[in-house]
């Protein structure tokens, strides 16, 4: 062999492991949905996607097919970045714009429901892989009409919470909050931000006030109760059980950990600006909630104000990364690059004084 090809095979040595250190600095999955009180998909899911027993689930299917609830965790943009009104058009909010998901976008006034009161809740998000991050909890605002489809005005502009790294209990993040008075039908969206990813993930939760899980649901302002089922969360068999059939990542078991590649969905309209009427309308009761409470932990005051994250770093699952991570896999490279270049120039020098010597 050549000292040539000799110092080929020493520079090929040294970039593999930088290529490899690229890939371990990719960030790990992450997965979840609102358990309590129960998004839509997460409801659905629990039904079972092949014999769902509710006629909301039964369309929803029919309009995403199977997969779509089998990836229940997954309704996410890995490229969100916080840019949640700009890039989800009116209509297409519970599905997160995603064609894949297009069944949870179906407007009426029978999906399987949840019972919600004003005044302090605590709310639980499974997590099937944590990472830090925000929550944000909006509600609608009174008359929305569940008939309809769903529009970023449907919305109060700000949530009425907003909680940094809750702590994880028994694979859910659990976290406390005050929620505003409404009657009858209504709907709790949730807008989870990773803060060591632009990836977010979204749910919508039927909710009705006034309500025990009698099993009849309001509907809108000026409309007829509806017949709905109560919305069941999966249990852990469930979800266990469904993984087999998942397409998505979940905490290192499963399919092709689909939310790395950016999700079809279609263009929200005039992207630039946020979409009409999401202007400061505020009702009475939601006067203290618009400011968009940030708590500490869970049980903090929504009255207090943003400081450090909620949930120390031990409530957290190894699979998330803090923001370090990205500087030391660039510092690593750097080295491991460095160190390439300083064993291909010796291996030149050698060659050049083997070559004078032969002479």
């Amino acid at each position: 062999m050549t000292a040539r090809r000799t110092a080929t095979g020493i520079v090929t040595l040294g970039l593999a492991p930088l290529a490899l250190a690229g890939l371990t600095a990719a960030p790990a999955a992450a997965h979840g949905s609102m358990t309590d009180p129960v998004s839509r998909v997460a409801a659905c899911f629990a039904e079972g996607p092949e014999s769902p027993k509710s006629a909301a689930c039964k369309a929803a299917i029919a309009a995403s097919g199977t997969q779509a609830f089998y990836d229940w965790n997954e309704v996410n943009i890995p490229d969100a970045a916080g840019n949640h009104r700009q890039i989800i058009p009116d209509g297409t909010l519970c599905g997160a714009g995603r064609d894949k998901y297009k069944g949870l976008d179906l407007a009426r006034a029978d999906w399987p429901s949840s019972p919600m009161n004003a005044g302090n809740r605590t709310f639980r998000y499974k997590a099937t892989a944590p990472h830090r991050g925000s929550f944000e909890l909006y509600l609608t605002k009174d008359g929305y009409d569940p008939s309809q489809p769903l529009k970023w005005s449907d919305l109060e502009e700000k949530p009425f919470l907003k909680v940094v790294d809750p702590k994880l209990e028994d694979g859910a993040y659990v976290f406390d909050g005050v929620v505003p008075n409404r009657s009858g039908r209504h709907l709790l969206y949730s807008v989870w931000q990773r803060s060591d990813s632009p990836e977010a993930f979204y749910t919508c939760s039927d909710v009705v006030f006034g309500q025990d899980n009698g099993g009849t649901a309001g509907g809108g302002a000026g409309s007829a109760p509806t017949a709905a089922p109560a919305a069941s969360a999966p249990t852990d068999r469930t979800i266990e059980e469904g993984t087999d059939k998942s397409s998505v990542d979940h905490n290192g078991h499963g399919g092709d950990a689909g939310h790395t590649a950016a999700p079809e969905r279609t263009p929200a309209k005039d992207a630039a600006e946020p979409p009409a009427g999401t202007g400061q309308e505020a009702t009475d009761n939601d006067a203290d909630a618009t400011d968009g409470p940030e708590v500490k932990a869970a049980g903090a005051p929504a009255t207090q104000p943003p400081a450090q994250p909620a949930g120390g770093r031990e409530n957290l699952a190894e699979t998330g990364g803090s923001t370090a991570t990205p500087y030391l896999a660039v510092a690593g490279a750097a080295a491991l690059a460095l160190g390439a270049a300083v064993t291909f120039g010796t291996v030149r020098r050698r060659t050049a004084t083997t070559g004078r010597h032969s002479r």
